[in-house]
């Protein structure tokens, strides 16, 4: 049976309540990895699983649990493009799928922006979530949930 993996370390609150309610409905077994204590509702299926601090450590645990068909969710590009050569899938809170044909462009652009970055530029952080963005995520949630159901 497929399983959601969540980064939950940058993991907005609303997604984080999206992602249990279809725990919830689902019962598909969704677990929350952290540095951080996360909290979640004492369901069978929802685990939240805190790692030490550390570069990556969330990441790399994701990684090692991860198997072919589960979900990542996630806005780290490096931990999508490593999830995704394991054959699994994985959304950004904003609802992007990221995928074998776009996750390299994506890689591009995150290197471009840190090279700026690290050059001095200010490039600012990424825009608030909006409702667009958390309907988008709940859409692509729903249809990965759909299938796993079949």
């Amino acid at each position: 049976m497929v399983k959601v993996w969540i980064d939950a370390d940058a993991c907005p609150k609303v997604i984080r309540e999206t992602l249990c309610r279809a725990a919830e409905r689902t019962g598909l077994t969704f677990t929350f990895i952290a540095n951080h204590a996360v909290p979640v509702p004492k369901r069978a299926n929802i685990h939240s699983i805190t790692v030490p601090s550390g570069f990556d450590i969330a990441d790399n645990e994701i990684v090692k649990r991860v198997t072919e068909g589960d979900l990542v969710i996630t806005s780290d590009i490096p931990l999508a493009d490593e999830v995704i050569s394991k054959k699994a899938l994985a959304l950004s809170p904003r609802g992007e799928l990221f995928t074998a044909d776009t996750i390299k462009a994506r890689l591009n652009i995150r290197d471009f922006m840190e090279t700026m970055r690290s050059s001095g530029v200010q490039t600012g952080g990424p825009a608030p979530l909006g409702q667009t963005e958390r309907r988008e995520f709940a859409n692509q949630l729903d249809k990965f949930l759909a299938k796993a159901a079949r």
